[in-house]
């Protein structure tokens, strides 16, 4: 569908669910926590041991007392330490007949003894034990570091399988107790259902192409579209084939560590060869196989390069016959390595592409089947006016629906609520709020006008469904909408001019009833200086440069992947396509004032009746035009023509 909008200048995952394995049931002293407790237990027992056994192997006496053995001869010998004094008297113990053992606290301050032993004064030194100390300052630090990395494991496990686990990947195995998706799930795509099928039965029975002297392939490359449905097509692969399905994405092989991608490569493929047949599905391919070679990013190592060496080694080194396939979905294929792309390795290349009228119908009763729908429903009808959208466009705008009809209160999803999610998916949301003044109401009324007959009145045009004022999204103060006949896949030169005269159409219904323009047209103007330059540099559709391409497009890594035109011609031959687009652009804004002009009243018309209105449908836009031209002819003399102008394509 063709949109034209009058703006203020400005541009405008299936959810796969993996269920994880139950973990084995720890027993209670197994727990990190309950180990952590015991271990600083253990600990504290350690220093009351300590604690305990020097105090019962030696009788701890006064310093004074120890003086006066001293003084009696009575010390048989001792051990002097900074803090201590121990060793065994002459005396013997009642009890074990044994020299008595002894430690006392000496009193450091000489002077301070001596004084105290003259005037007899019986004292004790006291000893403080610093245990608590010790345990504050070593052990409980300690602990509290075990505590914290056992629960920091404990977080990551889930993630990451356990805490610096960082080789093994981060695979999911498909459950067999999840709802499974089916190729009866997936509309349109049948030549892709069919090529998928085949490699299904190629697993479950082997022996199929080996008795000719084949081999099952090694890789399937799923290519599409943004939305298209590779994953759900992956899904599905999943639920037909009764095998185990390895599921992960590119960007999970990733990490910020050099090797970590390679060892999950290897450790991914270790698995699968373990549980063949089996099937590997690495979704977003173009995160880890991106072509080799070229500056290297932030001048460090690229990690993803070992990463696709180690991938394009595990897809050369298994054996066919082993059953292990590996399917990869992308939408960049253009970014890919060579190498990975070459037969042996992706042996087919499956394109899931946009899907066309009938599959869009398809799609569309897929997702009506949870609506409750009513009677004015023509899903065909929405089929026509949505060419180019994806399945996951199509989902959200049976989605919009439903919410719109809950909005208003319907007891249905109506024809109506379909019309308004398209709007909106296609144009965003209607601003209301944002009230023109009434200069500006009849400035945009004339500039979508404009639009609409021009596209009415050139020979290629498609049929408008909707004109209408009302603003969307962030700077379109209105469009005009245009339903295709028929699906198409290419456009002729004649088809190109005619767009570009309905671009400039707008721009033209300004001069032509103000005598001035606005920037209401900025991105009409954009649109007809791309669709030219193309048509000059890269179709070969102008006859002063003849069917030659001009510039070489390749994609940039420091563009967010955008296209960047490499010049590859003269200054001389840049002068001429410079010219040359701007002859079909002014040629083209020529067309457009001849026929605005020619059919003034029918514009005048169209556009006080939008005013009023403020949405017209394509039905009605016609039958104004229609009206106001038959009263022109009543006013013309009866032996000119019809319009005045015969619109033809340009040169």
């Amino acid at each position: 569908m063709k949109q034209t909008k009058f703006d203020v200048g400005s541009k405008k995952p299936d959810i796969e669910v993996n269920k994880p394995e139950k973990p084995s049931k720890m027993k209670f002293w197994q727990r990190p926590d309950v180990a952590l407790v015991m271990y600083v237990l253990f600990f504290i027992a350690m220093i009351y041991v300590w604690q305990y056994s020097s105090g019962v192997a030696q009788t701890e006496i006064p310093y004074s007392q120890f003086l006066q053995y001293l003084d009696r001869n009575q010390v048989e010998n001792a051990v002097i330490t900074d803090n201590l004094i121990s060793g065994k008297l002459t005396i013997h113990d009642p009890k074990t007949g044994k020299p008595r053992s002894f430690v006392t606290v000496p009193l450091q301050n000489n002077a301070l003894a001596q004084l105290l032993q003259q005037h007899g004064v019986q004292y004790t030194v006291e000893h403080q034990s610093h245990w608590l100390d010790i345990l504050l300052a070593w052990v409980l630090p300690f602990g509290l570091i075990f505590l914290v990395w056992t629960w920091l494991s404990r977080r990551m496990q889930g993630a990451a399988g356990g805490f610096l686990n960082i080789g093994n990947n981060r695979v999911r195995i498909h459950a067999d107790d999840l709802p499974k998706v089916t190729f009866d799930d997936v509309a349109g795509a049948d030549e892709a259902k069919e090529e998928l099928k085949e490699s299904i039965q190629f697993l479950r029975d082997p022996g199929r192409i080996q008795r000719l002297g084949g081999h099952m392939p090694k890789g399937v490359l799923l290519l599409g579209a943004p939305g298209t449905g590779k994953t759900l097509l992956a899904r599905a692969v999943a639920g037909e084939a009764g095998v185990p399905f390895f599921s992960i994405s590119g960007s999970e092989f990733i990490e910020m560590f050099v090797g970590v991608g390679a060892a999950r490569m290897r450790d991914l493929f270790q698995q699968a060869r373990a549980k063949a047949p089996c099937i590997i599905f690495i979704d977003e391919l173009d995160a880890v196989g991106r072509a080799r070679g070229g500056p290297v990013v932030m001048g460090g190592h690229d990690e993803r390069e070992q990463t696709l060496n180690q991938l394009l080694t595990e897809m050369d080194g298994f054996d066919p016959s082993t059953g292990v396939v590996v399917m990869a979905a992308t939408n960049r294929p253009e970014v890919l390595d060579k190498a990975l792309l070459r037969a042996g390795r992706f042996d087919r290349q499956i394109v899931v592409d946009k899907p066309d009228l009938i599959a869009r119908i398809e799609i569309l009763k897929l997702h009506a089947r949870k609506l409750t729908l009513a009677g004015d429903v023509d899903l065909s009808v929405v089929a026509q006016r949505t060419p180019g959208f994806v399945g996951a466009d199509l989902a959200n705008i049976a989605n919009e629906a439903a919410i719109l009809a809950v909005r208003h209160d319907h007891p249905a999803v109506t024809m109506g609520d379909f019309e308004a999610a398209i709007d909106r998916v296609m144009a965003g949301p209607e601003k209301r709020h944002r009230v023109l003044n009434a200069d500006e109401k009849r400035r945009v009324a004339f500039h979508e006008s404009g639009h609409a007959l021009v596209a009415m009145t050139v020979p290629t045009g498609e049929p408008v469904h909707k004109v209408s004022i009302i603003p969307r999204g962030v700077a379109a103060l209105g469009y005009t909408m245009q339903l295709p006949v028929r699906e198409k896949f290419l456009s002729t030169g004649n088809e190109l001019r005619d767009q570009l005269a309905i671009l400039l159409g707008g721009r033209g219904s300004e001069e032509i009833i103000f005598g001035d323009i606005s920037s209401g047209a900025s991105n009409d103007l954009e649109r007809a200086s791309e669709i030219a330059r193309d048509m000059v540099t890269q179709l070969g559709m102008s006859e002063k440069l003849g069917p030659l391409t001009y510039g070489r497009r390749q994609q940039s890594p420091y563009l967010g992947g955008e296209y960047v035109e490499e010049r590859n011609y003269s200054d001389e031959i840049a002068r001429q396509i410079d010219s040359a687009v701007r002859e079909l652009v002014e040629d083209a804004h020529r067309r457009a004032r001849e026929i605005l002009t020619a059919q003034r009243p029918a514009l005048e018309a169209l556009a006080a009746v939008l005013q009023e209105k403020e949405v017209v449908s394509g039905e009605e836009a016609k039958r104004i035009i229609e009206q106001a031209k038959s009263g022109q002819r009543e006013l013309e003399d009866p032996g000119k023509s019809e319009t005045g102008i015969q619109a033809t394509p340009g040169n």
